[in-house]
């Protein structure tokens, strides 16, 4: 989900998914810039347009506005990481395609990634849960082919998925930062060399 300006009029009637994603994408404007302790219900309503009311019809609290939008992100992030170990049967092309979609995350989001990997509200076991739950089905996905093709135990392929994704979502964050220092397409690359050589000692074996 990408945060557009999208605030209505006070008084519009919008269907409730429409209002929804109204109110989302407000949120998420106000997370971003002011993080969540800082971020006011308030604020979020006037961004959105609407009373608070309206905005405490469809989320009770701050923190379920919050883990409605992280649910939004995090899916996101999996989607990507499916897409890509999907794209291709050649597994140098996977690799590759997997570095991606982490970078095109953090690059595409604006922000809002920062909701995912940097929030304030990490040490809160629903947050956290959240966020180690999207990080291990990608790495359970990067693990099956790697036991798939390869003569790694169940254990082995799975701590070789975890150090990939961790790879992979460490640089894209850190990459970020450098406010692209190195060109997108050459980090991805750069990252993917570099997972290939280590993977790809691994023999094939189907």
């Amino acid at each position: 989900m990408t945060a557009t300006p999208d605030a209505k009029p006070r008084g519009t009637r919008l269907p409730r998914l429409a209002r929804r994603r109204q109110l989302l994408s407000a949120a998420q404007e106000v997370f971003v810039q002011n993080g969540y302790h800082a971020a006011a219900m308030d604020e979020i309503a006037d961004r959105a347009g609407v009373s608070k009311p309206v905005l405490y019809q469809h989320f009770p609290g701050k923190l379920e506005l919050y883990l409605a939008l992280l649910d939004l992100h995090v899916d996101d992030m999996v989607n990507r990481c499916r897409d890509a170990l999907a794209s291709t049967h050649e597994n140098k092309l996977r690799v590759q395609a997997t570095f991606s979609a982490f970078f095109d995350f953090v690059s595409t989001q604006g922000e809002a990634f920062r909701l995912v990997f940097e929030s304030d509200l990490r040490n809160v076991a629903p947050v956290r849960q959240r966020v180690e739950r999207s990080l291990q089905e990608c790495a359970e996905m990067v693990s099956a082919v790697i036991q798939e093709d390869t003569g790694c135990t169940s254990d082995e392929a799975h701590l070789l998925g975890m150090g990939l994704v961790g790879m992979a979502e460490v640089s894209a964050r850190y990459w970020v930062t450098t406010h692209g220092s190195i060109p997108k397409d050459a980090a991805e690359q750069l990252m993917a060399r570099l997972a290939w050589r280590g993977i790809s000692g691994f023999p094939r074996t189907a």
